[in-house]
Parts: C-alpha cells; sequence; structure tokens
C-alpha cells in the first residue's frame, strides 16, 4: 500500500541521517546545552532576524502545545482557538487537563479572525459575573490550519492588533510551518511569523526531521522559568542533542524551506488532478494537504492501493478525505496515484 495519512510516515530526511552518524561518537552535553543545539539556535535567530529570542526544542507538537500554554496561563485563564484547532480536537484535552480551558469559537476554514477575539473579549468584559468565568489570556492559531489553510499577513497583524489591545498572547502552532510558508498564497514570511507572535515554534516533526519542534519565544513575559516547566512536564531529553543536530541540519543551506516547497508542488499536482477529473475540494488549502470529496465507490477504489484519512460527511452525502504530501513523496507514487484519480 502507499501511504498519504499524513507527513510523519517517513523517517528522517538524509542530510540528518548522515548528521547524525558524523556526530555519534562526539561527546557533548546533555540536556540541550550542547554545541549542536547551540549552533542550531543562531542558525535559526539569523533565519528569522530576530536575536532577542529564546529558543527551545521540545520532542513533539502535542507537549510543546501543552508546555506553552501551560506556561503562560494562570490557573483561572484559558486559550482561545478555532473549534478545529489541534489543541481542540487532536489532542486528547492535553491543554485542558493542565487545567486551562479551550475557548473555541467557530471560524471559517479552519481559521479565526480579529472579531472572533474581539467578540469574545467583549462578552468576557461585559459579563458582570467574569470572575465567575475562565478569563480569556492567549490566543492559539496553527499555520498551516488543520485544514491546510493559511493566514494572510492583514489577517496576522489584524489578530495581533488586537490580542495587544486586549492584553492576550498570540501563540502560532507551526508544526506544518513550512508547509505554510511554501503555499503559493502565502505572503507571509518566517520573519513575519516571528514578528507578529509571542511564542510560535517551528515543526520538525512534520518537516523532514526523525522528531522534534523548536519553540521561538519572543515575549521576555514567557522566556521566565520555561525551563523549569519543560522539566516539570518531563519533556527535558538527556540527550537533548538529538534535536539540536536535526535543526541544525535543516536549517543548513534552507534545506527546510526546500524540502517543505517540493511537498507543496506535488500536493499542487495532485489537487490539479482531482480538480480536472471534476472531483470537488473541500475547503481552500494550497499546502501540503488536499481534501477532495469522494463517493464511496470512489474511496473504494482509491483504497485498493493507498492509504488516506477519512476528515467527515460533507453536505451533499459524499466523504471528504485527506491526501496529504510530505518532503519524502516519490514522485512515482503520485504519479501513480494521478493516474488511478484519472481512471476513476
Amino acid at each position: 500500500m502507499i501511504m498519504f495519512q499524513s507527513d510523519y510516515l517517513e523517517g528522517a530526511h538524509p542530510e540528518i541521517l548522515k548528521r547524525l552518524m558524523e556526530t555519534n561518537d562526539i561527546q557533548r552535553v546533555g540536556y540541550g546545552e550542547d554545541i549542536f543545539s547551540e549552533s542550531a539556535r543562531k542558525k535559526i535567530k539569523k533565519r528569522i532576524g530576530r536575536d532577542d529570542v529564546d529558543i527551545h526544542f521540545i520532542v513533539g507538537g502535542t507537549i510543546t502545545n501543552l508546555l506553552v500554554i501551560s506556561s503562560a496561563l494562570r490557573q483561572y485563564q484559558g486559550v482561545i482557538s478555532p473549534k478545529t484547532g489541534h489543541i481542540n480536537v487532536h489532542e486528547t484535552g492535553a491543554v485542558e487537563v493542565t487545567g486551562h480551558k479551550v475557548i473555541t469559537v467557530d471560524g471559517r476554514d479552519g481559521k479565526l479572525s480579529a472579531e472572533d477575539v474581539k467578540m469574545i473579549m467583549e462578552n468576557h468584559l461585559s459579563d458582570p459575573s467574569k470572575e465567575h468565568t475562565v478569563q480569556p489570556k492567549m490566543v492559539y492559531i496553527s499555520f498551516p490550519t488543520e485544514n491546510g489553510t493559511i493566514y494572510s499577513k492583514k489577517e496576522l497583524e489584524d489578530i495581533r492588533k488586537v490580542t495587544k489591545e486586549y492584553d492576550l498572547y498570540l501563540f502560532i502552532d507551526g508544526a506544518r510551518l513550512g508547509y505554510g510558508l511554501a503555499s503559493p498564497d502565502t505572503d507571509l514570511t518566517i520573519e513575519d511569523i516571528a514578528n507578529l507572535s509571542d511564542v510560535f515554534y517551528i515543526g520538525g516533526t512534520k518537516c523532514g526531521a526523525f522528531s522534534g519542534e523548536a519553540v521561538v519565544i519572543s515575549n521576555s513575559e514567557l522566556k521566565k522559568d520555561f525551563k523549569y516547566n519543560i522539566k516539570a512536564r518531563g519533556a527535558m531529553l538527556a540527550k537533548g542533542s538529538l534535536n539540536g543536530i536535526q535543526f541544525d541540519t535543516l536549517f543548513t543551506d534552507d534545506l527546510y524551506f526546500k524540502i517543505t516547497k517540493d511537498a507543496v508542488g506535488k500536493a499542487l499536482k495532485l489537487k490539479d488532478a482531482f480538480t480536472k477529473k471534476g472531483i470537488k475540494l473541500f475547503g481552500s488549502s494550497s499546502t501540503n494537504q488536499i481534501f477532495p470529496v469522494l463517493s464511496d465507490s470512489e474511496i473504494t477504489k482509491l483504497r485498493e492501493k493507498y492509504l488516506f484519512e477519512t476528515w467527515g460527511k460533507n453536505n451533499d452525502g459524499k466523504t471528504i478525505v485527506r491526501f496529504c504530501t510530505s518532503w519524502n513523496t516519490k514522485e512515482e507514487n503520485l504519479n501513480s496515484l494521478i493516474e488511478d484519480i484519472e481512471k476513476l
């Protein structure tokens, strides 16, 4: 079977494998204080054009979200998120286990708007019994979203303006950041992401690494004692250099951006194949996730050779599915799928 279920189904990019082998016998200090992790931090800082940030390497996305949110919020505070946000639907309530409510808004196409945030804040502040309710303190968005959609620079600037108006932190989940920045529809850069947020992270697990996310904290309020929370939550790797070496490699010669751009290019070929066949697409993704709306017979036929995700029912009774390309999607597998789409 050929898998298009997600973008973390393979191991790691060959350059990472090579670097891990080259450095294997070199002794290094633990817990991310090694020379490789420090080199990775310097490269990331240079790439985002910021020296005033703290960077921490965490093993995966769910624990990263949990760490950032639980470090930032007091016990009575919550985080605003689109209803489709990863922290709300795909993390088994990990954030809420820490005692912080996820305050959801419907949003549109996986995104929330500045108006959504303003509405929640005005409703909260106008409540005469507001001290009896969870206080919103952070806005969580992902780039790209769970639906593969992206925020424009204007949309992100508007959200940032509202978060500053109401003294909220803005946290951007970048588990698939590289694929979002590679979209032909984006006008955002990684520098913009860094400058328009209080904290964001650069996803490695889904973008060519074995594991690892690089948390970038620019707000000084959120920097304090963050490492204490990493340790307390069991997320501090003794062999922290594992993540450092991977990010040092990904941020050498723009490897991170080259491989994610390639994945998006392949996804757009797949999107074009569905469109030419007259198959409707759910949403407006222009990243590495494509969401065709298929009949039962079309799903059955394609599942003879391919694995892909079921996303939900469409309003016409058909099924929304997800095909996902990755940094390692083989051209021959993509071409095979396109040929079989043409035969439907």
